[in-house]
C-alpha cells in the first residue's frame, strides 16, 4: 500500500450558515459510513461492519445538539482530521480501538458515583 499524504486532503473552511454546515456533516457522517468495511479490513478489526456503524453513529449523536456555528466547524474539521488520520493508516490498532474500549471491557466504565469507585479500589 502507498500512503500518499494528500490523500483526502481538504481545505480548512467554515460553514457560511447552519445549511452549509448540515451539509457538510452528512457528508462527513456518510464518508464516514461508507469507510466502515475498509476500516475493518485495514485494522483487522474483530467485530462486524454493523459494529463500527454503531460507534459511528454514537460519536456523531454525541455532538447532535450543538448551538454554535463555529463549534459544529472545529468539530468536522476533527472529523475530516481523524478520517483522513484513520483512513491513511497513520494510526496504530490501540488509536482506533480506543473507541470501542467501554464495550469490550466493562470494567473501563467510570464508576458512577465517587464512594462506589472507591470501594471499588479505582482513583
Amino acid at each position: 500500500m502507498v500512503i500518499n499524504p494528500t490523500y483526502l486532503a481538504q481545505r480548512t473552511r467554515s460553514s457560511v450558515n447552519w445549511n452549509d454546515a448540515h451539509k457538510r456533516v452528512i457528508k462527513s457522517y456518510r464518508d464516514w459510513v461508507r469507510s466502515a468495511p475498509e476500516v475493518q479490513q485495514m485494522y483487522s478489526l474483530n467485530m462486524p461492519v454493523s459494529a463500527i456503524r454503531t460507534k459511528i453513529r454514537q460519536e456523531f449523536e454525541r455532538h447532535r445538539y450543538v448551538s454554535q456555528l463555529k463549534t459544529v466547524d472545529v468539530l468536522l474539521f476533527n472529523s475530516h482530521q481523524e478520517f483522513q488520520e484513520t483512513l491513511n493508516f497513520w494510526k496504530q490498532l490501540t488509536h482506533v480501538l480506543k473507541y470501542f474500549r467501554s464495550e469490550e471491557d466493562p470494567k473501563a466504565a467510570l464508576p458512577k458515583t465517587f464512594i462506589q469507585g472507591f470501594l471499588e479500589g479505582r482513583n
